[in-house]
C-alpha cells in the first residue's frame, strides 16, 4: 500500500490529511495531468461529499479539465458512466461502509475499472511532489439540500442500464426488503424494484449527511431481518454506504452473506450454461465451504488478494464471468468491473422469482465455523519478525492441519489488523485467534 491509496482508494477521516481540502487539490490536479481531462464525479451521502466534490471539481477545471458532476449515486454507477465512452475518467466520494466521519476517493479509468497499483502509484508521486500552496476553500455552509442531490436523469440513465431487458411486471408478486444504510442507494433502488412490480419495504432511507451506515446496511442487518419478518417478506437485501455490495437474508431471517450468493449465482449460471470457464474467482477470505459446495458442483474456486479490484483482475486474466467477497461485492463481468449491490439483488430477485424461496436455494453450502477478530494497532510492522506473533501463528497451523486454515493480513483502509481462523471446531479456532490477537495487542497495539 502507499501513502495515500489503501485497498480500495483513498480513505480517512474528512477535513485530516490524507483528505484534507489541500491533498484532494492536489489530487484533482494530479488527475488532470495525468491525461484524464473529461471526469465524472459522484458521491454518496456524507456530509464531507459536498465539499471535497466542489475542491475536486475547482482542481480539475481550473487546470483544463472538465467535470460532470451527477451528485449522489453509487459506486458502481461511476463505472458505468465511465464505460459509456464520455469520460477520461470517475471519481467516486465515498470511505463505502465507514461511519459518516471517514470519506474516501475511488478513481476509475475510462473503461470501468478501479486503477491498478501502477496507476495509483504514479497519481500519488504527483502528488506527493506537488510542493504549490492550493487556494482557499472554505469546507463549511453544506445544508440537507446539497447532501441529497440527485441528478434524476443520470439515475434514470442507470436505472434503465439495470432492468435492461426486463419488464414492468418482471418482479410482480414479490415483497423485497431494502435496508440503503442512508447511503447511495436511498432512490436508485426503490425506484427500479418498484418500477420492476416488486412490492418494496424500504428502510434507511433518508440520510442527513451523518447517519449513513448507522447501525443499518450490510455491518449492521438485524433491522433489515427482522423487517423481513414482520413483513413476511420474499427476502431482505442490505446495502453498504456506495452500494457497491450486499447483504442478504431469506424469508425466514437467515443471513447470507457474499459467499452465499456466489455460491446460488453459480450455480444457477453453471446450470443454465452461462459460466464457460466453469471457475469462480474470489478471495483469501472466501469460506472453505464454498470451495467444497462447488466442487461438488464442478466448479472451481480461485482465490485472489482481498479488495474486489484484484478480483476483477483475476477475471479479466482468466476470462472468468463471477467474482466477488464474502463482503458482499459481487462482480459480473458482463456487466461491470465493480461490485453492485443493486444488481446482485436485481439477479438474486430473478432466480427466486423463478426457481423458488432464498432459503432453498442456498442449501448445499454449509460453511466452517470462522473467526475474524479486528484488533486496533498503532504501526503496520512486518509481523513476520516479530517472534511472539509469529509463534502464535505456526501453533494454530499445527493445531488445525488440513482442518482450518490462519489468515493474518493488515487492513488496507484502518489502522487494524484482521485475523481470521477457519476451521471444524469453534472452541478451538477462537482460542487460537484470541491467543494471536493478544500477542498483537502487546507489540503493536
Amino acid at each position: 500500500m502507499g501513502e495515500l491509496f489503501g485497498t480500495d482508494g483513498i480513505r480517512g477521516p474528512a477535513g485530516k490529511y490524507p483528505l484534507d481540502y489541500q491533498t484532494i487539490y492536489k489530487l484533482g490536479v494530479a488527475i488532470v495531468r495525468s491525461s484524464r481531462r473529461k471526469v465524472v464525479i459522484g458521491r454518496d451521502t456524507r456530509i464531507s461529499g459536498v465539499w471535497i466534490g466542489q475542491v475536486l471539481e475547482n482542481a480539475i477545471s481550473a487546470h483544463g479539465g472538465q467535470v460532470t458532476s451527477i451528485d449522489v449515486t453509487t459506486t458502481p454507477a461511476v463505472s458505468f458512466f465511465c464505460r459509456s465512452g464520455e469520460f477520461d475518467a470517475g471519481v467516486m466520494i465515498s470511505a463505502s461502509h465507514n461511519a459518516h466521519q471517514d470519506n474516501g476517493i475511488k478513481i476509475f479509468s475510462s473503461q470501468g475499472r478501479k486503477l491498478n497499483d501502477e496507476e495509483e502509484q504514479k497519481i500519488e508521486q504527483a502528488v506527493i511532489q506537488d510542493d504549490s500552496e492550493p487556494p482557499f476553500f472554505d469546507i463549511n455552509g453544506t445544508n440537507l439540500e446539497q447532501i441529497t442531490a440527485c441528478q434524476i436523469e443520470w439515475v434514470n440513465r442507470y436505472i434503465d442500464f439495470l432492468r435492461a431487458g426486463l419488464s414492468t411486471e418482471a418482479l410482480k408478486g414479490m415483497k423485497i426488503v431494502l435496508d440503503c444504510a442512508y447511503g447511495a442507494a436511498y432512490r436508485i433502488a426503490p425506484m427500479l424494484f418498484g418500477e420492476l412490480g416488486a412490492e418494496v419495504v424500504t428502510i434507511n432511507s433518508e440520510p442527513n449527511g451523518h447517519n449513513i451506515n448507522d447501525k443499518c446496511g450490510s455491518l449492521h442487518p438485524e433491522q433489515m431481518v427482522e423487517t423481513v419478518l414482520n413483513s413476511n417478506a420474499s427476502f431482505g437485501v442490505a446495502f453498504d454506504g456506495d452500494s457497491d455490495r450486499a447483504i442478504f437474508c431469506d424469508e425466514d431471517g437467515n443471513l447470507l452473506d457474499g459467499d452465499h450468493i456466489l455460491f446460488i449465482l453459480s450455480r444457477h449460471l453453471s446450470e443454465s450454461g452461462q459460466m464457460p470457464s466453469g471457475c469462480l474467482v474470489t478471495t483469501v477470505m472466501a469460506n472453505t465451504g464454498l470451495e467444497a459446495a462447488l466442487a461438488k458442483e464442478d466448479i472451481r474456486l480461485v482465490r485472489t488478494r482481498v479488495g474486489d479490484r484484484y478480483v476483477a483482475e483475476e477475471m479479466l486474466r482468466g476470462s472468468h464471468d463471477l467474482g466477488g467477497e464474502p463482503s458482499g461485492h459481487i462482480i459480473f463481468k458482463s456487466q461491470s468491473f465493480s461490485g453492485d449491490g443493486i444488481f446482485s439483488a436485481l439477479k438474486i430477485a430473478q432466480i427466486v422469482k423463478e426457481r423458488g424461496s432464498l432459503k432453498n436455494l442456498a442449501s448445499g453450502f454449509e460453511k466452517f465455523p470462522q473467526v475474524l477478530v479486528s484488533v486496533p494497532i498503532c504501526e503496520k510492522q512486518d509481523f513476520s519478525k516479530i517472534t511472539n506473533i509469529q509463534n502464535e501463528i505456526q501453533s494454530a497451523e499445527a493445531a488445525l492441519r488440513e482442518e482450518g486454515r490462519v489468515l493474518v493480513r493488515y487492513s488496507g483502509t484502518e489502522s487494524l489488523v484482521r485475523i481470521m481462523v477457519e476451521g471444524k471446531r469453534k472452541s478451538v479456532i477462537e482460542r487460537h485467534a484470541n491467543l494471536i490477537a493478544d500477542e498483537f495487542k502487546k507489540a503493536l497495539g
